[in-house]
């Protein structure tokens, strides 16, 4: 595994875990160049199901893309990383159980919304505005009695 920092390809694992799941191990390695330290994670790559966006294209799932809008939604909030991944695990499982070879971006949208409502009520707001696309003070009231 090549260091993120300085980039050599000599590290050492520390530390390694498996999730409570079952399905992924998270390594703690440090850089025997640099001696910085960083977390690696292994899991199953199955086949997720394209993505069917509101416009009708198709795209590729992207692990990437959903940790990305979980974690701007969750920024500077007081949620742990290792609750973040759960979430993101639990969201792939979903879509994975489903069984289809193609999923409405909408429903993506709905299993993340549900995983922030679990995780933090103000990212989950944060998502919803931008998801739903509030248009005005009724839309953003009515997300936030849906909370209560």
């Amino acid at each position: 595994m090549r260091c993120p920092f300085c980039h050599n390809e000599d590290t050492q694992v520390l530390d390694t875990r498996m999730s409570d799941e079952g399905d992924t191990i998270r390594r703690r390695r440090r850089c025997a160049k640099c001696d910085k330290r960083f977390t690696t994670y292994e899991r199953v790559e199955l086949a997720l199901p394209a993505i069917v966006k509101k416009n009708g294209s198709r795209v590729e799932y992207s692990h990437d893309k959903l940790a990305g809008s979980i974690k701007l939604a969750l920024r500077k909030r007081p949620v742990s990383s290792d609750s973040v991944d759960e979430s993101i695990a639990r969201i792939e499982e979903k879509l994975l159980s489903l069984g289809e070879k193609e999923i409405p971006s909408e429903r993506v949208g709905e299993l993340v919304m549900r995983e922030l409502k679990r995780l933090d009520k103000v990212a989950y707001i944060r998502f919803a505005s931008v998801y739903r696309s509030f248009a005005d003070i009724e839309s953003f009231e009515t997300a936030l009695k849906e909370l209560k």
